[in-house]
């Protein structure tokens, strides 16, 4: 036990961060033209700058890497101004920020793909999941197998969406190897059934995760390189047949290639934490730098989990929606507001940058009633 919790400034690689709190990831389907991030982006992610670490919507890499309408990008100069606006707010505000990195591979729609084309995957599997397209949720379309030569191109655009994320003024990246994407797909035999150098055995399965990471790295940093996985979540229709023997890997080669944290979703994400049996603690052993822990968390979960040496920092979805100031609420051990459900995604300025603060909220609470 140690007596460091949520507040403790934490280093991470170059990075000093004013606690222990990370702003996952939350798709809100606000991009505008171009898939350039929402004017109001710049006023949402400022609001919650007192995390400690801030890590984008997901976003894709190119055309090809979309898999839902209104989500931004990086891989077009208009959509790195965009988020170069985004990351200035942020600064200004004392905050650090990292990009996620998405290729969603065949979690798709053709409406969405360059030319109406197919989704791509590692197999031509169609999983049962939809997205939201047309303005309206729709069947993924039925996808193709990427061929071998292939490969070395999705790779290159993790590595030139890396650079332009520095570019955009982010502090770092986090590739998105979860939640059922395309690299969680090639990771998990039962998306992947290629007989080819990427698929088969444990480690071909990781090949393109571990390729697409140091070609990331060569570009930006192992410092400013980070990466995202959900061993057991069954997100998008994914699983696998040997979950520990194949993430055990995946962490000792990320290991050994130094990037600066490791973000896990424990359990299904989103959903229970005991989702289906498997050893977080082993990977937490085996990762030498930063790791994030992700899914369920509430403070007394966190604390606990940071006291006890299972976490570095802690990642935190949905509260982070209604609650911009967080880590100022837990410090209060305050209540935290609800969001309304009706405008999680798409829309304007409603539901998104609209929440206010403790502060906010007291001062209207204490106006007298005309």
């Amino acid at each position: 036990m140690s007596d460091l919790n949520l507040f403790t400034p934490y280093t991470l690689g170059a990075l000093t961060l004013a606690n222990r709190a990370v702003l996952a990831p939350l798709t809100r389907n606000r991009a505008g033209d171009g898939l350039v991030p929402s004017e109001f982006a710049a006023a949402y992610y400022s609001q919650r700058a007192s995390a400690g670490l801030l890590i984008s919507e997901a976003s894709q890499i190119s055309q090809q890497g979309q898999g839902y309408q209104d989500t931004p990008g990086i891989y077009t100069q208009a959509q790195i101004a965009g988020w170069r606006k985004v990351t200035d707010a942020v600064h200004a505000e004392g905050g650090k920020m990292f990009l996620q990195l998405w290729h969603v591979g065949r979690v798709s729609h053709v409406d969405l793909q360059p030319h109406g084309a197919a989704p791509v995957a590692p197999s031509a599997l169609r999983p049962a999941t939809k997205v939201f397209v047309n303005d309206r949720f729709e069947d993924v379309s039925e996808p193709r197998a990427l061929e071998t030569e292939e490969l070395a191109g999705i790779v290159n655009d993790f590595r030139q969406a890396a650079a332009n994320a520095i570019a955009a003024g982010f502090d770092g990246v986090e590739i998105h190897g979860a939640n059922g994407y395309l690299l969680d797909q090639f990771i998990k035999d039962g998306a992947n059934v290629r007989t080819d150098a990427y698929g088969g055995s444990i480690e071909n399965r990781a090949r393109l995760l571990l390729e697409v990471t140091a070609a990331v790295i060569a570009e930006i940093g192992a410092d400013r390189t980070g990466l995202r996985l959900s061993p057991v979540s069954p997100a998008n229709g994914v699983f696998s047949s040997d979950p520990q023997a194949q993430f055990d890997y995946i962490v000792d080669q990320l290991n050994a290639l130094g990037i600066v944290y490791l973000h896990v979703v424990e359990g299904a994400t989103g959903g229970p934490r005991d989702v289906a049996p498997f050893d977080f603690a082993a990977l937490r052993q085996r990762f030498n730098n930063t790791y994030i822990a992700n899914n369920g968390y509430d403070l007394d979960l966190a604390t606990a989990h940071l006291a006890q040496g299972k976490a570095d920092l802690i990642a935190f979805g949905r509260p982070y929606i209604a609650n911009p100031d967080l880590v100022a609420r837990f410090q209060a051990n305050a209540p935290l507001s609800a969001f309304d459900p009706a405008t999680l995604y798409g829309g304007g300025a409603a539901g998104y940058i609209d929440y206010p603060t403790l502060a906010q909220a007291s001062v209207v609470a204490t106006q007298p009633v005309g």
